[in-house]
């Protein structure tokens, strides 16, 4: 586990500002956004294998967790970022859907790796979701939507890969309507120490042997564990999105904390 002294002296707080963190490493600021897409490039195509074997599944219920939560109605416009997959999407669309005609939420989905939209597009075909979704390949930092224009903004894994955390959140209240939803889904900090000390052996150690062995890639997994690492605690995470003008900011442990659902509203 990485301490706060190790995370002060690579990019803490007095960090220069013109770089930030690429796992436990200090990049260039303009060189990060690139290097993530590098990475999902690399992973895209085993990326949902790696995830039930890094998790044993329990991302399924996690996932499953997370859109209870959001609980899409038909004819909601969810704007679901660094989705590429469509796991939330899908879900989102089979769970809002209601009557007799199918009504159900619309979901765009956008990432910022066109292969990751590839293998989603792949997938909706394969499971014959032709209708209520669109593909968009963006930057969270910059959303190619205008202000007020989505009912809920949901994000699964994927904001802590984000170069500018807080402008991607500001991004998020932008384009919400008032009243609208926000709901992530993060890794998050194990507040049990038994199990952290348990859980950072694995992570650290078996998981990019497990991305050698199925994706052919253990540095990818390397980075992937290490941002689970820089990425703030629940409470810090909290702060951030109020400080981005969201509301009742709340979050939810699942899984003694490994992942946590945080939800908030734009008022």
């Amino acid at each position: 586990m990485v301490t706060d002294a190790e995370h002060m002296a690579s990019g803490g707080p007095g960090a220069p500002e013109d770089t930030v963190d690429f796992g436990f490493r200090r990049v260039a600021r303009t060189e990060k956004a690139g290097m993530v897409r590098d990475v999902f490039d690399s992973v895209a195509r085993s990326y949902d294998v790696m995830n039930d074997a890094m998790s044993g599944g329990l991302h399924r219920l996690w996932k499953d967790t997370m859109v209870s939560k959001l609980s899409p109605r038909p004819g909601q416009h969810v704007l679901d970022v660094a989705g590429g997959t469509g796991d939330i999407a899908f879900r989102i669309v089979n769970r809002s859907r209601k009557g007799e005609d199918g009504a159900a939420a619309h979901v765009t989905v956008l990432d910022i790796n066109q292969s990751m939209l590839s293998v989603g597009r792949d997938r909706a075909l394969d499971r014959g979701l032709l209708d209520g979704l669109d593909w968009v390949c963006g930057d969270a930092m910059n959303l190619p939507l205008p202000d007020r224009s989505v009912d809920a903004y949901t994000i699964a894994f994927g904001i802590r890969n984000v170069t500018d955390i807080a402008q991607a959140l500001r991004e998020a209240r932008r384009v919400l309507k008032p009243g609208g939803r926000f709901v992530c889904l993060e890794f998050s900090r194990v507040v049990l120490p038994t199990l952290r000390r348990l859980y950072d052996g694995y992570s650290l150690h078996v998981v990019p042997r497990i991305g050698r062995v199925i994706a052919g890639d253990a540095d990818s997994y390397h980075y992937l564990v290490e941002s689970i690492r820089r990425f703030p605690d629940q409470q810090a995470f909290t702060t951030m999105i109020e400080d981005a003008g969201l509301s009742q900011a709340r979050h939810l442990d699942l899984s003694a904390g490994i992942v946590a659902i945080h939800t908030a509203w734009r008022i």
